[in-house]
């Protein structure tokens, strides 16, 4: 008789969990608690990680584009005269860096990107200072993030130091491109995707890193105005073992059917939730992720009175934000001095609710690399609307602002600081 395969249904496999030697128990619960961590086993190989930043090749266009006015950027449309990339194969590591003029990349039918999704990408952004000097916002952080989304899915990583050294010179060829004026940028896009052709299923061969860049201004159509949520149950962004914490493209486009609902709805984005049990109520909740291009932070006023800035832990669900990780820095630094208490931890809906219907949710807002912050003005949740603290005629609570002042006071020179890199 032919043998096969059979899964234990959930409830057999906790009953054989509990019977497992201690060791084995101990290991399943470690390979859990470490997942977030997945990588492939060659990602940190320093040989094939190398790049020789003096190869650089620049080929300049013979056709350079119009600048587009300020009042007619639409973010991601308009693109710079040229494009940078880098090629590796498995034997040979980082192939020489080149610049060239902006163009399209001739892809096999068969290349394993199309079929199994191997890309991933960064969202960065360099500006201009009332000196006209160019600068890059804590690049450090995107190169270490890439690094790490790239190693999820068997993708090669980079030196993040070379790798920004090549950004800076990119970012000097395409200066012509970034608006002087405050609230506009260069937003760059370095991608890297898997281009061995293949139908197989396994570490890609090669691979190919470029980066295009695009002038912009503000990310919202209505400018720095509060946005509206829909809190979202019946569809999941990401959830534990995942690979929600990486910027893959395969996170944002299952997310564009339910944020095409949300808008039929007269909301602006989704707002993740979770369900999960509470460990202390011992009851399902609806916790809080993060927004459909953000990260989010709520503050409330606890029952004691003291103010909390709160935003969810990086639990491998959650992506790890660079101006997430500032305005944290920024509010431990300033906020806590006045009494503020600052925390990374699990909250639900039902919790925001229950603090906007005592008066005590003071403000929520957004935060990421395209919008910088964005206020919330509500929330739809289970058929009501959650107001998020902004008074009649409002459109940003004053953390909020502060936040926006201290972070783009950072990214423009007015504040010297070192998460801004000259270049």
């Amino acid at each position: 008789m032919a043998s096969s395969l059979r899964i234990l249904p959930r409830t057999t496999s906790r009953i054989l969990t509990r019977h497992l030697a201690p060791s084995t128990t101990q290991c399943l619960r470690s390979q859990r608690r470490h997942a977030t961590n997945l990588q492939a086993p060659d990602a940190a190989d320093p040989k094939l990680r190398q790049i020789d930043v003096s190869a650089l090749k620049i080929q300049q266009t013979s056709t350079p584009k119009d600048i587009t006015p300020n009042d007619q950027l639409v973010f991601g449309r308009a693109f710079t005269d040229h494009m940078m990339s880098l090629e590796w194969t498995a034997t040979d590591g980082w192939l020489p860096p080149r610049i060239t003029p902006y163009q399209n990349l001739s892809l096999d039918p068969a290349t394993c990107v199309l079929h199994y999704a191997f890309e991933a990408f960064e969202g960065m952004k360099a500006y201009k200072d009332a000196q006209g000097t160019v600068r890059l916002f804590r690049p450090d952080k995107n190169m270490a993030r890439m690094n790490k989304s790239a190693a999820r899915i068997a993708l090669p990583t980079f030196d993040g130091a070379a790798f920004i050294d090549l950004i800076k010179r990119f970012c000097r060829l395409e200066e012509r491109f970034i608006p002087s004026t405050k609230g506009y940028s260069l937003y760059i896009r370095p991608n890297i995707i898997g281009t061995q052709r293949t139908l197989g299923v396994g570490p890609p061969g090669s691979a190919l890193l470029y980066t295009i860049a695009s002038p912009v201004g503000p990310y919202y159509p209505t400018g720095f105005k509060a946005i509206s949520l829909e809190a979202t149950t019946y569809a999941v962004r990401a959830w534990p073992g995942g690979v929600g914490a990486s910027k893959l493209g395969a996170n944002y486009a299952p997310c564009i059917v339910p944020q095409m609902q949300a808008a039929g709805r007269g909301f602006h984005q989704n707002l993740w939730l979770f369900e999960d049990l509470d460990p202390e109520t011992g009851k399902k909740e609806d916790f809080v992720t993060e927004v459909g291009t953000m990260n989010l932070f709520a503050c409330v006023q606890g029952k004691d009175g003291v103010k909390e800035l709160v935003t969810a832990p990086l639990d491998g669900t959650i992506l790890e934000g660079v101006v997430r990780d500032s305005i944290l820095e920024l509010a431990r630094e300033r906020l806590v001095p006045e009494g503020w208490k600052v925390s990374e931890r699990r909250f639900h809906m039902r919790e925001l609710a229950e603090a906007a219907s005592e008066g005590r949710l003071l403000e929520v807002f957004g935060s990421g690399t395209a919008a910088v912050v964005a206020p919330v003005r509500s929330i739809g949740y289970q058929g009501s609307l959650v107001g998020c603290g902004l008074p009649e005629g409002s459109e940003v609570g004053e953390i909020t602002k502060r936040m926006k002042d201290w972070i783009e006071g950072i990214q423009y020179g007015e504040e010297d600081h070192p998460w801004s890199v000259k270049v």
